[in-house]
């Protein structure tokens, strides 16, 4: 594993900090923190982001998440372990963690329209950007 390339935490400890706060902020939405986890951990694995993947993992076992729905993360589309909503969500992260080829498409949209109140969906797009970012940070700079 590389080295941190530089301490970004204690470079810009404000802007760090806000976007704690925001995830702070996310985990007493009514999203509830078992599914914002499960789209953390979905979004991490696409990101390459193993930080990030040992402690989202670790979250969500420590909340009783059972290991098969662990392991079948990746192939969600295809295992019968997800509710609906979760699909929706898990559909929403992957478009717009991948919105440079998906362009964030209403097929992807419209699910979530029926599954879920409209600051759901705000705070669930908060999530994704959030954990994007955090992403970003981590594997760019070596966390």
């Amino acid at each position: 594993m590389s080295s941190l390339r530089l301490p970004y935490q204690e470079l810009s400890p404000e802007a760090y900090r806000s976007l704690v706060g925001v995830k702070k902020a996310l985990e007493q939405s009514r999203l509830g923190k078992p599914l914002i986890e499960l789209v953390y951990l979905r979004i991490s694995q696409i990101n390459g982001c193993a930080f990030c993947l040992e402690m989202h993992a670790k979250a969500l076992r420590a909340s009783g998440e059972a290991t098969e729905r662990l392991d079948a993360l990746a192939g969600w589309r295809v295992s019968g372990r997800f509710s609906e909503r979760e699909r929706a969500a898990l559909a929403w992260a992957e478009s717009l963690t991948h919105i440079a080829q998906s362009n964030a498409p209403d097929a992807d949209y419209r699910p979530l329209e029926a599954l879920f109140e409209p600051a759901e969906i705000a705070d669930l797009s908060v999530a994704i950007a959030l954990m994007n970012a955090f992403n970003r940070l981590a594997v760019g700079l070596r966390q």
